[in-house]
């Protein structure tokens, strides 16, 4: 997994002159200055500012496929200096993002200790059971995985539930790429919340759209009963898990499931409702009322392994397939049911790229503090392409968005990226270029910072140019909706208001979508939330009270650690790591076109 402790913040100390800050969208102060050097090669261009990062050269890796350097590497180069007039948005930016990540790894670090050091200590020692990331650690390929929602569940209503009390993420296990689910059974004993609920229906989503094996690890309590109005009763409450079970088997995408602690309840149906289910050995219990329930309604006592455990279920009840007498047991049985599913994982040569020629690092400081001061995006992207190459789409027209092509560690993508407002032009120009790219079957990147909505119109021909703008970002939005092509959304600033379902936010199903720790997720923006009291208005002073703690109420819920804490997003990620994600959701979402899929549209059913 990524580890935001071991992030280097740098420093704009080799910029050298002061910055101006601009509104909206810093083109249109610099826009010429910057559009004239960026038709210019990188190489070749002599200036002040933070220049070419020293010792960062095209990196090969040994392949047979020549298409990619004989086309890609035609595209022109972005010129990604920090020029000396962006310095001091810059220098904001840095200081900004260096106290947010800051807070970020605090957050992370409190979480990946689960329910505690005494819940752990009750997990692992007394109850002879190993913790959730030691059980990742044998189930999974030895290397990096893509962890979702680490910070949900923080700061909920009804408390704090660390990780929503479940692990979610992608990992590869004998070279196939899979979505896990495993409980914690240290966070609220297992016990399940409708934060927790949430973040399984996400993750079964994520299976379902990216054609992904789904691996459930369960060790769980059942419904959090006191909750249970937010738990049982609606759509997309905890039936749904069961739901999609059986959908997902009739799609054809392989579930299998560990009992790796109790399965009480509806935590139950988890495992019976897998394709091929292990259970370990004195530790795995399967029941949908515990003894204390048997207990209780008949007066009779039974011990767990009699009501419920591996020998039963294996033996008797058959609803088990696999009997492990040890957890290290049932991990090796899971990956030898991986490498029986038929799936080939992907190629395992790798596409020959090059790195971006601007060091990762300093996306700190391109990292917007504000959406009316943000730098011109090509800078981002000059430090996330492939050799800092990008075949531009109409570059000269709709200037508040940036469009076109380039790739990401060989991997073709089209990009959508805000440059400022969404434009009557620049939704235009959105929409056609999206359509091109759900044609030609090119995966999507969204790099969002929108603006929060505009004020009123004051005059006729103000309301003409809200309407034809309307219209224009309703040809995108539908554009947007109906591309039939992976779409990965990176709120790099703000989310605000209507332009983020244009730039496909959450509402929008991207395969993935994720937050750098600097952005803000709102209708509008609190930071800009200003009245002007009436003439003669006498309660100015109780207007004014209330629009404060409307600020403050907005500021609080804006944050990026709210939006992540609720799940309205896959994550928060270190902009740094940003290209290394990027690459990892391409790889997942291509494995699908190496599965042969026949026509069966049943599911699997167990006995």
């Amino acid at each position: 997994m990524w580890n935001p402790a071991a992030l280097c913040c740098r420093t704009a100390a080799s910029a050298r002159s002061p910055l101006l800050p601009r509104s909206h969208t810093l083109n249109r102060v610099f826009g010429r200055e910057y559009d004239a050097l960026c038709q210019q090669p990188a190489q070749g261009v002599q200036g002040e500012g933070l220049g070419r990062t020293p010792g960062v050269l095209p990196c090969r890796s040994v392949s047979s496929k020549a298409k990619y350097r004989q086309y890609a590497q035609t595209y022109p180069v972005l010129d990604g200096r920090i020029l000396s007039v962006y310095r001091h948005v810059f220098e904001e930016n840095l200081r900004n993002s260096e106290a947010v990540v800051k807070r970020y790894s605090e957050l992370l670090e409190m979480v990946r200790k689960g329910g505690g050091d005494k819940a752990i200590w009750r997990h692992t020692q007394r109850n002879k059971k190993m913790f959730v990331r030691e059980r990742l650690k044998l189930l999974l390929d030895h290397e990096s995985f893509l962890e979702l929602s680490p910070l949900a569940g923080l700061n909920m209503p009804y408390g704090d539930v660390p990780a929503a009390g479940c692990l979610t993420g992608i990992g590869r296990i004998c070279g196939v790429w899979c979505v896990f689910m495993a409980n914690d059974a240290t966070v609220k004993g297992g016990t399940i919340y409708p934060i927790g609920v949430k973040k399984q229906l996400r993750a079964q989503e994520i299976a379902m759209q990216n054609r992904l094996v789904a691996v459930y690890l369960v060790d769980s309590g059942g419904a959090f009963l006191p909750l249970q109005a937010e738990l049982f009763p609606d759509k997309s409450h905890g039936g749904r898990v069961f739901y999609n079970e059986a959908i997902m088997s009739a799609m054809r995408i392989p579930q299998v499931a560990v009992v790796c602690g109790s399965c009480v309840a509806g935590g139950a149906y988890v495992p019976t409702m897998a394709e091929e289910t292990v259970i370990i050995d004195k530790i795995g219990t399967l029941f949908l009322a515990g003894p204390p329930l048997v207990k209780a309604a008949t007066g009779e006592y039974v011990s767990p392994e009699d009501l419920g455990g591996a020998r039963l279920h294996s033996h008797v009840s058959g609803c088990s397939d696999h009997f492990a007498s040890s957890e290290k047991e049932a991990y090796e049985c899971i990956r030898n049911v991986i490498s029986t599913l038929n799936y080939d994982p992907l190629p395992e040569e790798a596409v020959e790229h090059d790195s971006p020629l601007y060091s990762p690092d300093e996306l700190l400081g391109l990292a917007p503090r504000d959406y009316r001061c943000t730098l011109p995006v090509k800078l981002i992207l000059s430090r996330l392409l492939d050799g800092s190459r990008f075949q531009e789409f109409k570059a000269n027209y709709g200037m508040t968005l940036v469009t076109g092509f380039g790739h990401v560690e060989g991997h073709l993508v089209g990009i959508v990226a805000n440059n400022g407002e969404l434009s009557h032009d620049a939704s235009l120009k959105g929409s056609h270029f999206v359509q091109l790219c759900s044609q030609r079957s090119i995966p999507i990147l969204f790099f969002q910072n929108t603006a929060p909505q505009t004020a009123e119109p004051t005059s006729t021909s103000q309301a003409e140019a809200h309407s034809s703008r309307l219209k224009a970002q309703a040809s995108m939005m539908a554009a947007v909706a109906c591309a039939a092509v992976p779409k990965i959304t990176i709120v790099v600033g703000g989310c605000f208001g209507s332009e983020s379902y244009v730039m496909c936010g959450r509402s929008f199903s991207p395969n993935f979508l994720f937050l750098w720790p600097n952005a803000r997720v709102a209708l509008v923006d609190s930071r800009h939330l200003s009245t002007v009291p009436q003439a003669g208005d006498s309660d100015h002073g109780g207007e004014e009270a209330e629009l404060k703690e409307l600020k403050e109420k907005l500021e609080e819920e804006s944050s990026a650690f709210y939006s992540s804490a609720r799940l309205w997003d896959d994550g928060i990620i270190l902009p740094q790591n940003t290209r290394k994600v990027i690459a990892d959701c391409l790889k997942i979402t291509e494995q699908q076109k190496y599965q042969v899929v026949s026509p069966c549209q049943h599911p699997v059913m167990r006995m």
